[in-house]
C-alpha cells in the first residue's frame, strides 16, 4: 500500500502568520523580486499562506511589503523541494494596497 501525498490540492496553512518558515520565504520572495525587477521593496508581514503538494511543495504567500512609503499587499507563489535545496520564485504580483492608510493621511 503506498502512502504517497495526494497532489493538486491546495489548502490553507494555519498558523502561517507566524511561522519562521513562511517568514522566510516571504523575504526570499521579496528579495528575489528586488533583485528581478531592480525594485526596493521591504517586506513587512505574512498576511495568508495557502499550500498545495506538488514534487515538494508550492506555497502561495500573501505578504505586505513597503514600496517607498506606501504598504502594499503581493502574492508570491514559491516553489520548495527541501530535498533538493531548492527553492524558486514562480510568481510575484501586486494586489492592491494595504488597508493601512500612510502615516500623515488625511482621509
Amino acid at each position: 500500500m503506498s502512502t504517497e501525498p495526494i497532489f493538486g490540492g491546495i489548502k490553507q496553512k494555519e498558523g502561517s502568520e507566524n511561522s519562521l518558515e513562511i517568514e522566510t520565504l516571504a523575504n526570499f520572495a521579496v528579495d528575489e523580486h528586488n533583485k528581478k525587477e531592480n525594485a526596493l521593496l521591504e517586506f513587512h508581514r505574512v498576511v495568508n499562506t495557502k499550500e498545495q503538494v506538488v514534487a515538494g511543495t508550492m506555497y502561495y504567500i500573501t505578504l505586505e511589503a513597503t514600496d517607498g512609503d506606501k504598504k502594499k499587499v503581493y502574492e508570491a507563489k514559491v516553489w520548495v523541494k527541501p530535498w533538493l535545496n531548492f527553492k524558486e520564485v514562480q510568481e510575484f504580483k501586486y494586489v492592491g494596497d494595504a488597508d493601512a492608510p500612510a502615516e500623515g493621511s488625511s482621509s
